[in-house]
């Protein structure tokens, strides 16, 4: 089906029925099933090598296995010729073997017949110029061929593989989400329908785009032209740029998941999704819902921090475990270890709900753009000591399955995570006083609102505040720049029924249309939290604040002024020129809304919520010292060391290592990278 200007902008606005979650599929994976396994490209490899390769999988006890990624021509050589016997045997061989496969519709990168074939597929550039596929995912997915040859080619693959008895879930399109912009004159006038869609009128759009300014009104919605996502763009522009695209992706993901829901709805939809990428990303937390069942990402870790964020802001407030559809090979880098490590980021991940762990890659790659990038195989097919740790790994986890594992508790903290808010915060190009003044690391203040319930070994969910249930004792809203009147209505009722709320400086400065508002700030929520903050100051040394009765110093030169009308002050600045509140808190019916006046850091956050754990029953988890992380599951202590040093952590009396076997006396002894399980 191609789809019209018009039907395209309605298909990208269009709500659709939602997945059915894992609670109403009792086959699907859930309390007692882990899984440990591999990512596998049969295209490189040989018959032969194809059955060796399996038994080894075998011997490592891997149990699932994820093929047919960055695949679309194997399947599809040509133009609606497709071929299906090759993969079939593997597919037979892997259920021989007793490995479960998670089937990716390899959808991007598109094969080069598409491209050579239809030539609107290919991706244009802000200056006009037609962009052939010299990398992955340079494919214009918002296309109508596209689209179309992707349903074609999805719904042919699901229907021949629905009833296959070794499939456990289906992907869609690896790392959707990272690609690249297209300025093609269908992309201006797909662009120009979906503004058609949203605001109506050409006043409307004048208005949302504030073209008042430097003689930029519109007289026509002709006259508008794609914004520049390098910059020069004014703010309002680019927010509209990336919602565009953002709904393009989403769309794309909602048109695979009705192919699923039609071919193979007893089959979860587990992929590899990638929102967070730079060059486009997409709105996941206030969409996910629509075309997810279990959350999954890539997990390439930096540091633990780090990870427990990637993992949860792809969890959501999704009940269902976590799957790590690519998992790191290399310890902590692609190319080696330390030896130890893949083990610990597993168990680290086990922490953060994990239940696949999917290696990436099992055979070292020879060729292409991940040329050298080395598996659990070595370039000469030879097992390496990674094929040895995940096998450690696999025979572990087989064990923990009857020991509460994957592991769920219902967090009773939020962090709120806005891709809004992510995007207005850097407009581009030097020329944007926003940027000059106010750009900031969004998901870096994301971070550290985080850390010190990380630290804590507390479990937090990460939400959309205007797209979810706000069921917490606590939600803390770091940064939020964007605030719309969802997100504002919800964050009232959830203060005005009871709830204890936290926000940070920067937050609630623009509205919908990145707009400042020409109200109170912080705006829309100005009466709640009780304030009124206008003026702002890059101090040349960061503030020091007297809290509880003592100094805590400020690591960001940034602060605001705040004015309290019905809040009072629960900390104050000692070095600033105005001596004003530094933290207010506003009782607002049966609540309370408590606001920072500098931007989030954990030398202020961490004693702040530290302060409210009594007075909210938060309960910490079990004390660790630095770098090692802990959850109590069913009763027994996970404990994990990612350092690179041995770790104590004092107990009372005896208690013997599940997984060690060894008998602590009076302190858990972790060796680095060490982890244990004790009762």
């Amino acid at each position: 089906m191609t789809l019209t200007r018009i039907g395209m902008a309605l298909s990208l606005v269009a709500a659709v029925v939602l997945g059915q979650s894992a609670a109403e599929h009792p086959k699907w994976p859930g309390k007692g099933q882990l899984f440990v396994g591999t990512c596998y490209q049969p295209v490189d490899r040989s018959p032969g090598q194809i059955r060796r390769d399996i038994a080894l999988m075998k011997q490592a006890g891997f149990t699932l296995v994820r093929m047919g990624d960055l695949s679309w021509d194997a399947f599809e050589p040509s133009d609606g010729r497709f071929e299906f016997a090759w993969f079939d045997q593997i597919l037979d061989q892997m259920q021989g073997a007793g490995i479960q496969v998670i089937l990716d519709i390899g959808g991007s990168p598109a094969p080069i017949w598409l491209h050579y074939k239809y030539p609107s597929v290919n991706v244009v550039n802000a200056q006009g110029a037609t962009l052939h596929p010299a990398e992955r995912y340079m494919v214009n997915s918002a296309d109508p061929v596209y689209r179309e040859r992707l349903v074609r080619f999805a719904d042919e693959l699901t229907k021949h593989y629905a009833r296959h008895p070794a499939l456990a879930g289906i992907g869609y399109n690896n790392e959707i989400g990272d690609g690249f912009l297209s300025y093609s004159e269908a992309d201006r006038q797909r662009f120009i329908a979906w503004l058609k869609a949203k605001y109506g009128t050409v006043a409307n759009l004048n208005h949302a785009w504030a073209t008042q300014r430097w003689s930029r009104r519109l007289n026509s919605f002709e006259e508008v032209q794609l914004p520049y996502a390098d910059g020069p763009a004014p703010p309002e522009r680019y927010l509209d740029l990336r919602r565009f695209w953002s709904d393009v992706t989403i769309s794309v993901l909602e048109d695979l998941e009705r192919v699923r829901q039609r071919n193979v709805p007893h089959l979860p939809a587990v992929s590899n999704l990638w929102d967070t990428a730079g060059r486009r990303g997409f709105d996941y937390l206030s969409t996910y819902k629509k075309y997810v069942s279990y959350g999954a990402e890539g997990f390439y870790p930096g540091t633990p921090l780090d990870v427990s964020l990637g993992a949860l802001l792809v969890k959501g407030d999704l009940p269902n475990p976590i799957w790590f559809n690519e998992f790191i090979t290399g310890g902590g880098g692609a190319y080696g270890g330390p030896k130890g490590s893949i083990r610990m980021w597993a168990y680290l991940g086990l922490i953060d709900y994990g239940q696949t762990f999917l290696a990436w890659t099992f055979h070292t790659h020879r060729g292409g753009e991940e040329q050298a990038l080395f598996g659990l195989l070595d370039h000469d097919g030879t097992p390496s000591w990674k094929y040895a740790e995940f096998q450690r790994i696999a025979s572990e986890f087989a064990k923990l399955r009857s020991l509460g594992f994957p592991r769920y508790r219902k967090p009773e903290v939020a962090i709120a995570y806005s891709f809004e808010s992510l995007i207005a915060s850097h407009p581009p190009g030097p020329s944007n006083t926003a940027r000059q003044y106010f750009t900031f690391d969004y998901t870096g203040q994301v971070a550290s609102a985080l850390q010190p319930f990380f630290e804590d070994n507390i479990d937090v969910a990460f939400i959309d505040i205007g797209h979810s249930k706000l069921d917490y004792k606590l939600v803390v809203v770091p940064a939020d720049y964007l605030m719309d009147s969802a997100s504002a209505e919800a964050l009232r009722s959830y203060v005005r029924d009871g709830g204890t709320a936290i926000m940070t400086a920067l937050s609630a400065k623009v509205d919908e249309n990145n707009q400042w508002f020409d109200t109170p700030l912080p705006g829309r929520l100005s009466d709640l939290f009780g304030i009124r903050t206008a003026e702002f100051y890059r101090p040349r040394t960061a503030p020091e604040i007297s809290l509880n009765g003592k100094t805590e110093k400020a690591t960001i030169g940034f602060y605001e002024v705040l004015e309290p009308r019905t809040a009072k002050a629960m900390a104050a600045f000692t070095n600033t020129p105005e001596k004003s509140p530094a933290i207010t808190v506003n009782s607002y019916a049966k609540g309370r809304a408590i606001y920072v006046a500098v931007p989030a850091q954990v030398a202020i956050l961490a004693p702040l919520v530290r302060s409210l754990y009594p007075a909210l029953a938060i309960e910490k988890g079990p004390d660790t010292p630095t770098g090692v992380y802990a959850r109590v599951v069913d009763g027994r202590e996970l404990y994990v060391n990612t350092t690179g040093e041995e770790k104590a952590i004092p107990i009372r009396g005896s208690r013997r290592g599940i997984l060690s076997g060894t008998l602590y006396d009076g302190a858990i002894r972790l060796k680095p990278y060490d982890v244990d399980l004790v009762p």
